[in-house]
């Protein structure tokens, strides 16, 4: 069906949870969702910035918008089991958005408080967990959705489980690129095991294109337009960036397994895309999970 992102189905009476909604797409993302009309839960590690994350969508979608906020800190299990067992108490969740995670995680090798590599264990490990730990309100969710977010980085940068977490060999670049391979891979698996299972929760996969922070629109706290950030056919605000996803989130047409990017690829409105082969992979996701499990010492059963 044709999409347009400026109006998104109603989405009174449902829940999203966004990790990282308060900042850069997240944020956009967070306040698309509650303009629609739904309950926004933003989760993330920052309290001061959670609450400037709330006052910028109530000031721009109005006060009426519900947006409530979760504790999270993705490179620490310990706050990943919190901030499941707190979505389990909402009771509803119509889709788990996975937006968070670290773009950049330094020059040379840094752990989480679990002692994993900082990319993985934050945007791909973090958020295995979380999700394994949120199916049993998914579940309970009639056609909830399981939102991973990939990235354009995959094209260039081999998947290699043998060194997952760059004990090898580290390069900032190729611990991004890896650990977003092992979000698209896991995705794309959990939507596998939750159609052999039966079970009315299907995981959507997006990426969000290419974006600039100085692009996007102004909101207090959140974003500032800047003079220097000139868009180009081959780059959008993160206001667009969000698109992908709030179209995974919500669109009734989408089906478990689609992977949604912009229509060029690194920008424009948002279109299906196909995953790489290498994240397409059923052997390596198995693999993945595997160790995934293993590394989490969480058991992801569907």
């Amino acid at each position: 069906m044709s999409w347009n992102p400026g109006s998104p189905p109603d989405l009174s009476g449902r829940t999203y949870a966004v990790t990282g909604g308060n900042s850069g797409i997240g944020y956009f993302i967070s306040e698309q969702l509650a303009a629609a009309g739904a309950h926004v839960v933003i989760l993330g590690r920052n309290p001061e910035r959670l609450r400037t994350a709330v006052a910028a969508i109530r000031g721009h979608v109005g006060a009426a918008a519900e947006v409530s906020t979760i504790p999270l800190d993705l490179a620490d299990l310990e706050s990943v089991a919190s901030a499941a067992e707190a979505l389990v108490r909402l009771g509803r969740v119509d889709a788990l958005v996975e937006n968070a995670g670290t773009t950049s995680p330094g020059r040379t090798r840094q752990t989480t408080k679990q002692g994993f590599e900082l990319a993985l264990g934050t945007n791909h490990l973090g958020h295995f967990a979380l999700t394994a730990l949120a199916m049993p309100v998914l579940k309970s969710t009639p056609g909830s959705r399981v939102v991973p977010t990939g990235s354009l980085i995959s094209l260039l940068v081999k998947f290699d489980l043998d060194d997952l977490q760059s004990e090898r060999k580290y390069s900032e670049f190729r611990a991004y690129g890896l650990s977003k391979h092992a979000v698209t891979s896991f995705g794309l698996e959990l939507d596998r095991r939750l159609r052999a299972s039966n079970v009315d929760v299907h995981c959507v996969l997006t990426h969000p294109g290419l974006c600039l922070d100085g692009g996007s629109p102004s909101r207090e706290g959140i974003s500032k337009p800047s003079r220097l950030a000139r868009l180009s056919p081959i780059t959008q605000g993160e206001d667009h960036g969000a698109w992908p996803a709030v179209r995974a989130a919500t669109d009734p047409s989408a089906v478990g397994g689609e992977y949604y990017g912009p229509s060029r690829a690194t920008a424009g409105r948002p279109v299906r895309h196909r995953a790489t082969a290498a994240d397409r992979d059923p052997a390596k996701a198995a693999r993945l999970w595997e160790l995934s499990e293993k590394l989490t010492g969480v058991v992801f059963t569907v």
